[in-house]
């Protein structure tokens, strides 16, 4: 362990510095959004706009290091993000936001994919699984942490804001001043849409799904606890309750899903999900109790359904299909998420913003059904890799995921 954290601390300390400053920025604009009284669907078409700029990133990032290299990449795209980041509290518009969330999602993008490409250049064969997971933790508990820096001071000053900046140029000196070399160039991911249905439907309709409910929660979720009458500080409280609950049950749903199939724990954790959207539907506005549970129980649900939307496509791949398929997935998950934060606003309008999460049960019921459906329409594969939970940053995570070198046969029906 010791080896491993020596070869890449200085890299995962980078991470843990931008995931920071990216757990605090999305929840920052959603709050600062609602004081300022955007409309809902304003606060809606911001996070779309951020997911299509994160979309654009993972695809236009390899070209851009090919040209100037990483080190350059990786300035110019923290650049872009602080200044951003600082024009958001000198401009308060909703047209420029926008504009702003596209540039902030394209270079997140990029940072991610370039450190993630870069630790897997530094992991070998033997430690691979051992340097997702660090990752993986690193990940979420910067997030987390992100989470509770809204409570350092007053959402509607410049502090925030500024904070956010110095996390993300605090996030160069590590990797500029490290001596480990730099990767080979990224490699881009195409969406071969026709091959990923072929290969596993139910993965391709898991990974747009998780997108629509999840990309919703992240943009929305916020305004909605805001809306319920609650303080801002508890804003930073749900959110990491839902984190930290689907962090929780990763590994023990991971485990569950080799032992049983990757199906039957989808349709599971969907129907779990949906339960966990009804209860916030029903209950989240009785008390801050109920509004905790409820959001524990969503992401111990929801927050599993893209691993196992992933591992069950890749159940079904060849073994040099892995990063394609489950890359291709991830982009399909971002274009649910560009999608999510449009239409969840439109049914709170009409009804209550409680029906945030009736957006998301729904969600989660249609993917139960259809994977009680695709049960009766193809045989489980024969044999299966190993799960493994992994961060939904960008398609170089998969390059260092394990499950990449393996050699193996499946069934396919």
């Amino acid at each position: 362990m010791r080896a491993i954290l020596s070869s890449i601390g200085t890299l995962l300390l980078s991470a843990a510095i931008l995931l920071a400053g990216g757990g605090l920025l999305g929840t920052l604009i959603a709050v600062r959004s609602q004081l300022e009284g955007f409309p809902l669907f304003a606060i809606g078409m911001m996070t779309s706009a951020y997911f299509a700029g994160f979309v654009a990133g993972c695809l236009g990032t390899p070209y851009l290091v090919k040209r100037v290299g990483h080190i350059r990449v990786f300035a110019a795209l923290s650049s872009l993000i602080a200044a951003a980041v600082l024009t958001h509290a000198l401009i308060i518009n909703v047209p420029v936001w926008i504009v702003l969330r596209v540039v902030t999602g394209f270079s997140f993008a990029g940072l991610y994919m370039l450190i993630e490409s870069w630790i897997n250049e530094r992991s070998d064969n033997k430690n691979r699984g051992q340097v997702l997971s660090i990752y993986r933790m690193v990940d979420l508990a910067a997030v987390t942490a992100g989470q509770f820096l809204l409570t350092l001071a007053d959402p509607k000053e410049f502090i925030l804001f500024s904070l956010v900046a110095i996390l993300i140029c605090l996030s160069i000196p590590p990797v500029s001043m490290t001596k480990a070399e730099a990767p080979n160039p990224v490699a881009s991911t195409s969406l071969n849409l026709g091959k990923l249905i072929r290969a596993a439907p139910l993965g391709v309709v898991g990974a747009f799904g998780v997108g629509l409910a999840n990309g919703a929660f992240w943009g929305i979720a916020p305004v909605f606890v805001q809306q319920l009458g609650h303080s801002i500080s508890t804003v930073p409280m749900f959110m990491s309750v839902v984190i930290v609950g689907g962090a929780m049950f990763q590994w023990p749903v991971g485990a569950l899903s080799d032992k049983f199939g990757r199906r039957i724990l989808l349709i599971v954790c969907a129907i779990g999900g949906a339960a966990g959207g009804v209860f916030l539907c029903l209950l989240a506005g009785s008390s801050l109790a109920y509004l905790l549970v409820g959001g524990a129980l969503y992401g111990t649900f929801g927050f599993q359904l893209f691993s196992l939307s992933a591992a069950h496509a890749n159940d079904y791949a060849e073994p040099d299909e892995f990063v394609a398929i489950s890359g291709g997935l991830l982009l399909l998950y971002g274009v649910g998420s560009v999608m999510g934060p449009l239409l969840a606003p439109v049914l709170m309008l009409v009804t209550a913003p409680q029906y945030l999460f009736a957006f998301t049960a729904g969600v989660h019921i249609f993917l139960a059904i259809y994977g009680i459906y695709r049960t009766t329409q193809r045989d489980a594969a024969e044999d299966t890799g190993s799960y493994v939970a992994v961060p939904r940053t960008t398609p170089a995570v998969f390059r260092f995921d394990p499950r990449n070198l393996r050699k193996r046969k499946v069934r396919k029906t």
